[in-house]
């Protein structure tokens, strides 16, 4: 059996100095993995975007490459408010390997005018008796684990970024 070795990368899966991509929970961002990498190339702005279809106007979430009313693939990217309510609140009683506890999670409820009505999301920065239902939440973009992407024979280091939610500041 292969022995795990240490990686630079903190917390990227390699085994004999190779990146298992399958042991990795996060989405590879690189425009030579993802079709959707504008997403990612938004949150590192702090934007959080989805598509909307040029020739219908339906708005996808989360993001696609094809409209899923029309099939056109003319899409832009908009917007999404970064701010939503808790309907619903609990914490996993064992988080997935790689991810620390306390792993909350929260059904999100948004305002009527965005095009998203409810979302099951994580929370970070809080403990599940920092929350309750009502509670205004806002978007937060942070670091994952950046991963080796090797195009044909130079290797570059993919930084990368996910978002949650955490509770509003008063």
């Amino acid at each position: 059996m292969a022995e795990l070795e240490t990686s630079q990368i903190i917390a990227t899966p390699y085994i004999d100095g190779k990146y298992v991509g399958v042991l990795d929970l996060w989405p590879l961002e690189a425009p030579e993995h993802n079709r959707i990498h504008p997403f990612y190339d938004n949150l590192k702005q702090g934007r959080w975007t989805t598509t909307k279809c040029k020739k219908c106007g339906n708005i996808d979430y989360p993001p696609g490459v094809a409209c899923t009313n029309c099939w056109s693939d003319d899409l832009e990217w908009i917007d999404l408010p970064k701010t939503a309510k808790i309907v619903a609140v609990t914490e996993m009683a064992g988080p997935p390997t790689g991810f620390e506890s306390p792993h909350i999670m929260a059904w999100l409820s948004f305002e009527k005018s965005h095009p998203l009505k409810h979302l099951l999301v994580r929370l970070v920065n809080c403990q599940l008796d920092d929350v309750k239902n009502g509670d205004e939440v806002q978007l937060v973009v942070f670091d994952v684990p950046a991963y080796p992407v090797e195009i044909k024979r130079d290797t570059r280091i993919q930084e990368r970024v996910y978002y949650a939610f955490e509770p509003v500041k008063k």
